[in-house]
Protein backbone atom coordinates (compact mmCIF):
# COMPACT_ATOMS: atom_id res chain seq x y z
CA UNK A 1 0.00 0.00 0.00
CA UNK A 2 3.12 2.30 1.00
CA UNK A 3 4.62 2.04 -2.61
CA UNK A 4 1.18 2.21 -4.30
CA UNK A 5 0.59 5.34 -2.35
CA UNK A 6 4.24 6.91 -3.50
CA UNK A 7 3.89 5.81 -7.56
CA UNK A 8 0.50 7.83 -7.67
CA UNK A 9 1.28 11.38 -6.30
CA UNK A 10 -2.16 12.46 -7.22
CA UNK A 11 -3.87 10.78 -4.64
CA UNK A 12 -0.92 11.34 -2.35
CA UNK A 13 -1.87 15.19 -2.53
CA UNK A 14 -5.98 14.43 -2.14
CA UNK A 15 -5.38 12.52 0.98
CA UNK A 16 -2.74 15.58 2.83
CA UNK A 17 -4.60 18.73 1.67
CA UNK A 18 -7.23 19.01 4.49
CA UNK A 19 -11.03 18.81 4.08
CA UNK A 20 -12.88 21.60 1.85
CA UNK A 21 -16.32 23.21 3.51
CA UNK A 22 -19.56 21.45 1.85
CA UNK A 23 -19.74 25.21 -0.62
CA UNK A 24 -16.17 24.84 -2.31
CA UNK A 25 -16.58 21.08 -2.94
CA UNK A 26 -15.62 20.20 -6.32
CA UNK A 27 -18.97 19.19 -8.23
CA UNK A 28 -19.21 17.13 -11.02
CA UNK A 29 -21.40 18.24 -14.20
CA UNK A 30 -22.00 17.08 -17.54
CA UNK A 31 -21.62 19.75 -20.14
CA UNK A 32 -19.36 22.50 -21.29
CA UNK A 33 -17.64 25.14 -19.96
CA UNK A 34 -19.71 27.37 -21.64
CA UNK A 35 -23.01 25.48 -20.50
CA UNK A 36 -21.80 25.83 -16.73
CA UNK A 37 -21.91 29.26 -17.53
CA UNK A 38 -24.63 29.92 -18.35
CA UNK A 39 -26.31 28.37 -15.60
CA UNK A 40 -24.41 30.52 -13.64
CA UNK A 41 -26.06 33.77 -15.30
CA UNK A 42 -29.46 32.52 -15.05
CA UNK A 43 -29.21 31.52 -11.79
CA UNK A 44 -27.54 35.41 -10.59
CA UNK A 45 -30.49 36.94 -12.72
CA UNK A 46 -33.23 34.86 -11.10
CA UNK A 47 -32.20 36.97 -8.33
CA UNK A 48 -32.22 40.48 -9.73
CA UNK A 49 -35.67 42.12 -10.90
CA UNK A 50 -37.63 41.75 -14.60
CA UNK A 51 -36.12 44.36 -17.13
CA UNK A 52 -38.23 44.79 -20.30
CA UNK A 53 -36.39 43.07 -23.28
CA UNK A 54 -34.98 45.62 -25.45
CA UNK A 55 -35.36 44.48 -29.67
CA UNK A 56 -32.43 42.91 -30.82
CA UNK A 57 -31.23 45.36 -33.32
CA UNK A 58 -27.70 46.19 -34.49
CA UNK A 59 -28.12 49.76 -35.22
CA UNK A 60 -29.66 52.46 -32.94
CA UNK A 61 -30.45 55.75 -33.54
CA UNK A 62 -28.89 58.73 -31.55
CA UNK A 63 -30.50 62.17 -32.04
CA UNK A 64 -27.00 64.67 -31.76
CA UNK A 65 -27.99 68.45 -31.42
CA UNK A 66 -26.02 70.47 -33.14
CA UNK A 67 -26.31 74.73 -33.82
CA UNK A 68 -25.94 76.15 -36.92
CA UNK A 69 -25.27 80.46 -37.45
CA UNK A 70 -27.46 81.78 -39.90
CA UNK A 71 -27.61 85.33 -41.69
CA UNK A 72 -30.85 87.10 -40.96
CA UNK A 73 -30.71 90.51 -41.71
CA UNK A 74 -28.19 92.77 -43.09
CA UNK A 75 -26.44 95.45 -41.87
CA UNK A 76 -28.75 98.58 -44.23
CA UNK A 77 -31.79 96.26 -42.83
CA UNK A 78 -30.99 96.55 -38.94
CA UNK A 79 -29.52 101.05 -39.24
CA UNK A 80 -32.67 101.68 -40.58
CA UNK A 81 -34.61 99.80 -38.26
CA UNK A 82 -33.13 101.18 -35.35
CA UNK A 83 -33.10 104.40 -36.76
CA UNK A 84 -36.46 104.47 -37.16
CA UNK A 85 -37.55 103.61 -33.92
CA UNK A 86 -36.64 106.54 -32.15
CA UNK A 87 -38.12 108.57 -35.00
CA UNK A 88 -41.17 107.34 -34.83
CA UNK A 89 -41.25 108.02 -31.24
CA UNK A 90 -40.81 111.45 -31.68
CA UNK A 91 -43.24 111.58 -34.61
CA UNK A 92 -45.75 110.37 -32.24
CA UNK A 93 -44.64 113.04 -29.53
CA UNK A 94 -45.27 115.59 -31.93
CA UNK A 95 -48.36 114.89 -32.95
CA UNK A 96 -49.98 114.54 -29.59
CA UNK A 97 -47.92 118.45 -29.27
CA UNK A 98 -50.35 119.41 -31.96
CA UNK A 99 -53.30 117.40 -30.79
CA UNK A 100 -53.26 118.79 -27.23
CA UNK A 101 -52.36 122.20 -28.55
CA UNK A 102 -49.86 123.56 -25.57
CA UNK A 103 -51.68 126.60 -25.22
CA UNK A 104 -54.44 128.29 -23.42
CA UNK A 105 -55.64 130.86 -26.31
CA UNK A 106 -53.54 131.61 -29.30
CA UNK A 107 -50.43 132.86 -28.67
CA UNK A 108 -51.24 132.92 -24.93
CA UNK A 109 -48.67 130.91 -22.65
CA UNK A 110 -47.49 129.04 -25.65
CA UNK A 111 -45.95 125.54 -24.90
CA UNK A 112 -46.37 126.56 -21.35
CA UNK A 113 -49.38 124.25 -20.57
CA UNK A 114 -48.57 120.94 -20.00
CA UNK A 115 -45.35 120.71 -17.56
CA UNK A 116 -44.58 119.41 -14.43
CA UNK A 117 -43.80 121.70 -11.27
CA UNK A 118 -45.09 124.04 -7.98
CA UNK A 119 -46.38 127.29 -8.50
CA UNK A 120 -43.91 129.61 -10.73
CA UNK A 121 -40.81 126.49 -10.72
CA UNK A 122 -40.64 124.35 -13.79
CA UNK A 123 -39.01 120.84 -13.62
CA UNK A 124 -39.92 119.64 -16.74
CA UNK A 125 -41.72 120.50 -19.94
CA UNK A 126 -43.37 118.08 -22.00
CA UNK A 127 -43.50 120.25 -25.16
CA UNK A 128 -40.52 122.91 -24.59
CA UNK A 129 -39.73 125.47 -27.43
CA UNK A 130 -37.48 124.26 -28.74
CA UNK A 131 -39.05 120.34 -29.34
CA UNK A 132 -41.78 122.74 -31.59
CA UNK A 133 -39.54 124.36 -33.66
CA UNK A 134 -37.65 121.58 -34.69
CA UNK A 135 -40.93 119.74 -36.47
CA UNK A 136 -39.74 120.19 -39.43
CA UNK A 137 -36.52 118.73 -39.27
CA UNK A 138 -38.06 115.20 -37.65
CA UNK A 139 -40.75 114.70 -40.96
CA UNK A 140 -37.90 114.88 -42.68
CA UNK A 141 -35.44 112.98 -41.23
CA UNK A 142 -38.73 110.05 -41.35
CA UNK A 143 -39.75 110.42 -44.78
CA UNK A 144 -35.75 109.92 -45.81
CA UNK A 145 -35.24 106.88 -43.80
CA UNK A 146 -38.69 105.22 -45.17
CA UNK A 147 -37.48 105.93 -48.37
CA UNK A 148 -34.07 104.09 -48.07
CA UNK A 149 -35.84 101.19 -46.58
CA UNK A 150 -38.18 100.88 -49.41
CA UNK A 151 -36.10 101.41 -52.37
CA UNK A 152 -32.79 99.36 -50.26
CA UNK A 153 -35.85 96.55 -50.16
CA UNK A 154 -36.39 96.43 -53.63
CA UNK A 155 -32.89 96.98 -55.06
CA UNK A 156 -32.04 93.97 -52.73
CA UNK A 157 -34.48 91.60 -53.57
CA UNK A 158 -34.96 91.40 -50.08
CA UNK A 159 -39.25 91.76 -50.73
CA UNK A 160 -39.50 88.11 -51.86
CA UNK A 161 -38.94 87.72 -48.22
CA UNK A 162 -41.14 90.11 -46.71
CA UNK A 163 -44.41 90.98 -49.44
CA UNK A 164 -47.10 88.69 -48.70
CA UNK A 165 -48.39 86.30 -50.94
CA UNK A 166 -51.94 85.07 -52.39
CA UNK A 167 -51.86 82.44 -49.50
CA UNK A 168 -50.18 84.88 -46.78
CA UNK A 169 -53.67 85.42 -45.07
CA UNK A 170 -54.55 81.94 -44.31
CA UNK A 171 -50.98 81.34 -43.53
CA UNK A 172 -51.48 84.66 -40.93
CA UNK A 173 -54.16 82.88 -39.62
CA UNK A 174 -52.40 79.57 -39.11
CA UNK A 175 -49.30 81.61 -36.92
CA UNK A 176 -52.39 83.30 -34.77
CA UNK A 177 -53.68 79.82 -33.51
CA UNK A 178 -49.98 78.30 -33.20
CA UNK A 179 -49.33 81.60 -31.13
CA UNK A 180 -52.24 81.38 -28.89
CA UNK A 181 -51.38 77.36 -28.30
CA UNK A 182 -54.63 76.12 -29.85
CA UNK A 183 -52.61 74.38 -33.16
CA UNK A 184 -49.70 72.51 -32.72
CA UNK A 185 -48.63 72.22 -36.55
CA UNK A 186 -45.28 73.09 -36.89
CA UNK A 187 -45.28 76.84 -38.92
CA UNK A 188 -43.11 76.59 -42.09
CA UNK A 189 -39.47 77.56 -41.75
CA UNK A 190 -38.90 80.67 -43.49
CA UNK A 191 -37.36 84.36 -42.55
CA UNK A 192 -40.59 85.55 -41.86
CA UNK A 193 -43.94 84.25 -41.85
CA UNK A 194 -46.87 85.13 -42.91
CA UNK A 195 -48.47 87.36 -40.02
CA UNK A 196 -44.54 88.99 -40.01
CA UNK A 197 -45.14 89.37 -44.17
CA UNK A 198 -48.67 91.53 -43.65
CA UNK A 199 -47.75 93.39 -40.91
CA UNK A 200 -44.68 94.73 -41.85
CA UNK A 201 -45.85 95.47 -45.50
CA UNK A 202 -48.75 97.22 -43.69
CA UNK A 203 -46.16 99.13 -41.61
CA UNK A 204 -44.38 100.76 -44.85
CA UNK A 205 -48.38 101.64 -46.22
CA UNK A 206 -49.08 103.20 -43.24
CA UNK A 207 -45.99 105.43 -43.37
CA UNK A 208 -46.71 105.89 -46.55
CA UNK A 209 -49.64 107.60 -45.39
CA UNK A 210 -49.17 109.14 -42.27
CA UNK A 211 -46.25 111.19 -44.64
CA UNK A 212 -49.30 112.30 -46.85
CA UNK A 213 -51.56 113.00 -44.52
CA UNK A 214 -48.84 114.42 -42.52
CA UNK A 215 -47.91 116.91 -45.54
CA UNK A 216 -52.00 118.06 -46.03
CA UNK A 217 -52.21 118.93 -42.80
CA UNK A 218 -48.82 120.56 -42.78
CA UNK A 219 -48.96 122.75 -45.32
CA UNK A 220 -53.06 122.96 -46.56
CA UNK A 221 -52.79 125.56 -48.66
CA UNK A 222 -49.21 124.96 -50.39
CA UNK A 223 -50.37 121.32 -50.78
CA UNK A 224 -54.08 121.78 -51.53
CA UNK A 225 -54.04 118.84 -53.98
CA UNK A 226 -53.27 116.14 -52.05
CA UNK A 227 -55.52 117.66 -49.27
CA UNK A 228 -58.35 117.70 -51.85
CA UNK A 229 -57.43 114.08 -52.40
CA UNK A 230 -57.46 113.26 -49.19
CA UNK A 231 -61.31 114.17 -48.61
CA UNK A 232 -60.33 117.78 -47.18
CA UNK A 233 -58.59 119.27 -44.38
CA UNK A 234 -60.54 117.29 -41.82
CA UNK A 235 -60.53 114.02 -43.16
CA UNK A 236 -56.95 114.28 -43.54
CA UNK A 237 -56.83 114.71 -39.84
CA UNK A 238 -59.07 111.96 -39.11
CA UNK A 239 -56.90 109.38 -41.07
CA UNK A 240 -53.88 110.95 -39.72
CA UNK A 241 -55.31 110.46 -35.69
CA UNK A 242 -55.84 106.37 -36.91
CA UNK A 243 -52.70 105.61 -38.71
CA UNK A 244 -50.50 106.93 -35.12
CA UNK A 245 -53.22 104.75 -33.20
CA UNK A 246 -52.54 101.48 -35.43
CA UNK A 247 -48.57 102.63 -34.52
CA UNK A 248 -49.14 102.58 -31.14
CA UNK A 249 -50.81 99.08 -31.68
CA UNK A 250 -48.28 97.70 -34.19
CA UNK A 251 -45.16 99.26 -31.83
CA UNK A 252 -46.51 96.88 -28.54
CA UNK A 253 -47.25 94.06 -30.36
CA UNK A 254 -44.06 94.10 -31.76
CA UNK A 255 -42.33 94.25 -28.48
CA UNK A 256 -44.53 91.66 -27.05
CA UNK A 257 -43.84 89.31 -30.10
CA UNK A 258 -40.15 89.95 -29.61
CA UNK A 259 -40.28 89.31 -25.87
CA UNK A 260 -42.13 86.16 -26.83
CA UNK A 261 -39.39 85.22 -29.48
CA UNK A 262 -36.54 85.36 -27.11
CA UNK A 263 -32.88 86.53 -26.95
CA UNK A 264 -31.94 84.61 -30.31
CA UNK A 265 -34.18 86.55 -32.34
CA UNK A 266 -33.51 90.30 -31.03
CA UNK A 267 -29.33 89.41 -31.37
CA UNK A 268 -30.28 89.04 -34.70
CA UNK A 269 -31.61 92.54 -35.48
CA UNK A 270 -28.26 93.65 -33.47
CA UNK A 271 -25.31 91.63 -34.87
CA UNK A 272 -26.84 90.20 -38.17
CA UNK A 273 -27.25 86.22 -36.99
CA UNK A 274 -28.87 84.00 -35.59
CA UNK A 275 -27.88 80.39 -33.82
CA UNK A 276 -30.49 77.75 -35.40
CA UNK A 277 -30.50 74.37 -33.65
CA UNK A 278 -30.35 71.42 -36.41
CA UNK A 279 -31.10 67.80 -35.45
CA UNK A 280 -29.28 64.71 -37.00
CA UNK A 281 -29.87 61.14 -36.26
CA UNK A 282 -26.59 59.49 -36.56
CA UNK A 283 -26.53 55.65 -36.51
CA UNK A 284 -24.32 53.55 -34.93
CA UNK A 285 -23.13 49.66 -35.10
CA UNK A 286 -24.01 48.28 -31.25
CA UNK A 287 -22.50 45.00 -30.64
CA UNK A 288 -25.10 42.23 -30.06
CA UNK A 289 -22.82 40.33 -27.77
CA UNK A 290 -21.87 37.58 -30.33
CA UNK A 291 -17.99 38.51 -30.49
CA UNK A 292 -17.58 38.23 -26.55
CA UNK A 293 -17.99 34.92 -27.16
CA UNK A 294 -15.72 34.49 -29.93
CA UNK A 295 -18.21 33.56 -32.46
Amino acid sequence: MDEKRQDDPVNARAEESPSLPADHQPIEVDGSPTDMRTDNSEKDNSELPSLPKAEPESLTAHKRTTVKVEYKHSLATRWMHWINFPLLFVMIYSGILIYWADSQHEGLNSHRVYRVGVGDWTLFRFFPRWFYDGLHLKYRFFALNGIAYVLYTFLSGEWRSLVPTRHSFAGAFHVLLHDMGLSKRPLPQQKFNDAQRIAYTGVVLMGMGSLLTGIAIYKPTQLHIITILLGGYEMARWFHFWLTLFYVVFFLVHVAQVIRAGWNNFRAMLIGYQVAPIESDKKEEVSNGEDTLGH
